[in-house]
């Protein structure tokens, strides 16, 4: 061992990883949807009691059937506004460990209001016309509930949304030129959102209620088998030893916590509070570490097969099967992973840096034996795939498989205890994506109503048009102008909210792009379009919440930590205009052998990006050399032969320079496997 390799092992030795209080407190501070009271007494055993009554409703409903929208999405949401108003405080620092008379009185109002629709239910169905004075107070109520639950567990970004839009459908018609309409007065504004399907009880909240409650249940029982801190086991067993181990350890740990993590911000914390630490215990800078670790994270919400619940939400959107949805993100989301391996393969060899040591790795054995642990995931993939079955009875049978694995080891069992813990967990973890996905539902009420989408749609689709007479080029100003909406749009907001909000907003731009240019974009390549850029808002700055939660672990600058991170996910902003143009990428209408090539000069393309960005391969790269180095990975990774033929030549070019120099330069710059 080198006297480097020792200094190495030794600082590796020293923990500074965070405590299970302080993870909290950075989730409670980047995570609304971590920010609840911690109650006790009698008061604690109410909310206890409502959360599993909640999760066996869920479970009754998937079993045995739902019972009509209304009823379902209304008992779903009550639940939901009940809960909100009891665990989350009105102040993110308010007293955490009591509940303010007024909580009690909302969390009543909202018990009343969402019990309307199953008493009155026959009378609501039969009315014509519009909505009695107790109608129109009872709906009033039920839209300023479900925003402030929506600010208190989800964020203001979706509540100044849908505020911003509610007084649109109300004023519209003060507006000038093509944004003007008619307008709604407010009694017809509420009557559309709490007595039709067109708003807080339309199809984002029919999911949360059917699909997505049943697959955050699914995770939650998974947790409960500690399948968590196996996924860490896996990764250093797997990645560990390489150059700039830890880096990599975050990457494959992120990639399948992303598998059962619907937060970007809790996946950066949950796996960063671990291998942040050890990144820049390796030799790392604080800014770079806390980068990889939030783009890895972020990551994991284009990680199939949950996708962060967007998946399940674009089957109704983009009227597309699970297993199409599923298998365009596989190839976009090994280009992401592989993006980021590559370039924190080649910071390590620019600073020297090697792997864990040996006695840090866990025996492969020992990882082994847990190995059943994934098989969950596996049934839910091919029961998915076959397609026989409703989506609520695949998540049924992914949860009763976990209970079921889990007996096959003492240390992994799954008890009673457990399954109660898994039915809290899971209902809380849902809180939030039920009031985002029933806010969401009034902004996309506004769109149906008004006709928004479809002016915002022609409006950059008209702004592009007198930019160029050119259609590629109206095209690519389209396809910015829509990065540029989905970025902003999902700034703050989670993933289930952020894919549903860039989805009516900015997603008519490319079908109002469609309806213009003689150039037919697929359906789904447009979903994924404004879906990818809605995710990695999460570590683009200036916001970047992944990004400044990874901070508040590797104690860097949020701002150099984003753009890091941003740098690292450059896969993200380039692959999405590669998929619209050539939806081969989604594997749509193309064959095995072409998804292979496709495939494989993609990720040719990426180590080409790659060390451009770094500004490293085998030794350090001159400046002209950079810009080569990523002209041939764009080449590369957009698919033709044409491009793909240029790319590698100029790939080949600079990989016989660069070994050439590494030669010469000795064995500083040996190749070493990544």
């Amino acid at each position: 061992m080198t006297k480097d390799q020792s200094k190495q092992n030794n600082s590796l030795e020293e923990t500074d990883e965070l405590t299970e209080e302080e993870r909290q407190k950075l989730l409670e501070q980047y995570d609304t949807e971590s920010n609840t009271r911690n109650l006790s007494g009698v008061v604690a055993w109410i909310v206890f009691g409502t959360l599993i009554a909640f999760s066996m409703f869920q479970l009754y409903t998937g079993a045995f059937g739902q019972y009509t929208a209304f009823i379902q999405r209304t008992v779903h949401l009550g639940f939901a506004l009940v809960l909100i108003f009891l665990l989350y405080p009105a102040r993110k620092n308010g007293p955490k460990n009591r509940i303010s008379a007024l909580d009690w009185v909302l969390a009543a109002l909202a018990l009343i209001v969402c019990s309307y629709w199953p008493l009155y239910y026959e009378t609501l169905v039969q009315k014509i016309g519009g909505i009695s004075d107790v109608q129109f107070i009872i709906g009033g109520i039920a839209i300023l509930l479900v925003l402030e639950a929506s600010r208190r567990a989800v964020g203001l970004p979706i509540t100044i949304i849908a505020l911003v839009f509610i007084a649109y459908a109300v004023y519209g018609s003060y507006l000038p030129g093509s944004l003007a309409h008619r307008g709604l007065t407010f009694r017809q504004l509420v009557d559309v959102m709490f007595f039709t399907t067109d708003g807080i009880l339309g199809v984002p909240l029919k999911v949360s209620s059917t699909y997505i409650f049943l697959f955050l249940l699914f995770g939650a029982f998974l947790v409960q088998t500690g399948v968590g801190n196996y996924f860490n086991d896996l990764a250093i067993t797997i990645a560990g030893r390489r150059i700039g181990g830890p880096a990599k350890v975050a990457i494959f740990s992120s990639a399948l916590q992303g598998t059962i993590s619907g937060s970007s911000v809790a996946n950066t914390v949950t796996t960063g509070s671990y291998t942040i630490p050890m990144m820049k215990r390796l030799g790392y800078h604080k800014n770079f570490a806390g980068a990889v670790e939030a783009a890895a994270s972020t990551g994991g919400q284009i990680m199939p097969p949950i996708m962060g619940a967007a998946a399940f939400l674009m089957i109704e959107f983009a009227g597309e099967s699970y297993w199409n949805i599923a298998k365009a993100a596989l190839i976009p989301a090994i280009l992401y992973f592989a993006g980021i391996w590559i370039m924190t393969h080649f910071e390590a060899k620019r600073l020297g840096l090697l792997g864990l040591p040996e006695d840090q790795i866990p025996k492969a054995k020992t990882v082994l034996k847990k190995i059943h642990l994934l098989l969950p995931i596996f049934v839910i993939i091919i029961l998915l795939y076959n397609g026989g079955m409703s989506i609520e009875r695949v998540a049924l049978y992914g949860i009763l498989s976990t209970i079921i694995v889990s007996m096959f080891l003492k240390e992994t069992r799954i008890g009673f205890r457990g399954i109660i813990d898994a039915l809290v967990s899971g209902a809380k973890t849902a809180l939030g994506v039920a009031a985002a996905t029933a806010t969401a539902g009034i902004i996309v009420g506004v769109v149906t109503k008004t006709g928004l989408g479809l002016k915002m749609g022609n409006s950059l689709v008209g702004l592009a048009e007198a930019m160029s007479t050119n259609i590629q080029m109206q095209l690519m100003l389209t396809l910015v102008f829509t990065m540029i909406t989905s970025l902003i749009l999902g700034m703050g907001s989670p993933t289930t909210a952020n894919y549903i909000i860039t989805s009516t907003i900015a997603l008519p731009a490319l079908f109002a792009l469609n309806a213009a240019l003689p150039i037919e974009i697929p359906v789904l390549a447009m979903h994924m379009f404004v879906f990818y850029f809605g995710i990695v808002a999460d570590i683009t700055p200036p916001v970047a919440l992944a990004a400044f939660a990874a901070t508040g672990i590797s104690k860097g600058d949020p701002i150099k930590t984003g753009f890091n991170a941003a740098k690292l996910a450059i896969a993200a902003f380039i692959i999405p205009y590669m998929f619209v143009l050539q939806p081969q990428l989604l594997m749509i209408d193309t064959t095995i052998l072409e998804v292979s090539f496709i495939l494989a000069t993609a990720i040719i393309g990426m180590i080409g990006i790659g060390a451009g960005m770094i500004g490293f391969w085998y030794v350090k790269l001159k400046g002209y050399e950079r810009f080569l180095a990523a002209i041939s990975g764009l080449m590369l990774i957009y698919p033709g032969l044409a491009s793909d033929g240029i790319g590698l030549a100029i790939f080949i070019a600079l990989l016989l320079v660069q070994m050439k120099r590494g030669k010469e330069d000795g064995p500083k710059a040996e190749i070493v496997s990544a």
